[in-house]
Parts: C-alpha cells; sequence; structure tokens
C-alpha cells in the first residue's frame, strides 16, 4: 500500500495547528472556569505523578537488581607485587619480591608463588 506523500505532513501539520501554542489559565478544550475540568486537571495532574513515581521506582529497582547481579560476577584479579628487605646470612640487605592476587577492589585474595 503506497501512502502518498503530503498525508503524512498533512497530519503532522494539522496537529500542530490543532495542538497550538497557549500559557494561559484557560488551555485546552475545556472551559477551566468551571469546577469539573478543574477538578478533573488537578485528579490527572495527581494521578500522572503518582503513576510517574511508580515507574520510575520500577525502572530504578530494576536497574539496582541489574547492576548488582553484574558485580557478582565481576571476577577481575590481578598479581600485585610487593617488596621487601630481608637481610642475608653474610649480612647483606637485599629486596625479595612477593606476589598477590588481588580482586577488583585491591583486597587481597591469596599469595602466589
Amino acid at each position: 500500500m503506497n501512502i502518498p506523500r503530503y498525508i503524512p505532513i498533512g497530519l503532522a501539520t494539522a496537529t500542530l495547528v490543532l495542538a497550538g501554542c497557549s500559557n494561559g489559565r484557560n488551555v485546552g478544550v475545556t472551559n477551566m472556569e468551571q469546577p469539573g475540568p478543574v477538578i478533573g486537571r488537578a485528579v490527572g495532574g495527581g494521578v500522572g505523578a503518582v503513576a510517574g513515581n511508580v515507574a520510575g521506582g520500577v525502572v530504578g529497582a530494576g536497574e539496582g537488581f541489574g547492576s548488582a547481579t553484574k558485580s557478582s560476577f565481576d571476577n577481575t584479579q590481578r598479581v600485585v607485587r610487593y617488596w621487601k628487605e630481608e637481610k642475608t646470612a653474610d649480612g647483606r640487605t637485599i629486596m625479595v619480591q612477593e606476589n598477590y592476587l588481588v580482586d577488583a577492589n585491591g583486597r587481597i585474595i591469596r599469595k602466589v608463588q
């Protein structure tokens, strides 16, 4: 089915014209001086705020769950070398290396030979 090019452009133009740009108190199709539309707007705003916060909470919980799950599978390890001084039997001072396996946060897991 081929849709002529002027139909989407016409729909977009009609939407923009009908939506308009208004910044007064009486915005929309209904008369905001009447109690019904005022209450409807207030209830709609409240429901929208609650729904938005619930959706944000669900997304935040999902992101937290994902990052916690990801961190439990992070097995980044590396070897860190420390040097210590030791005295030999003949009185010399030498530097001896000690290798340690550490995790992603730098905590020592075990000594490596």
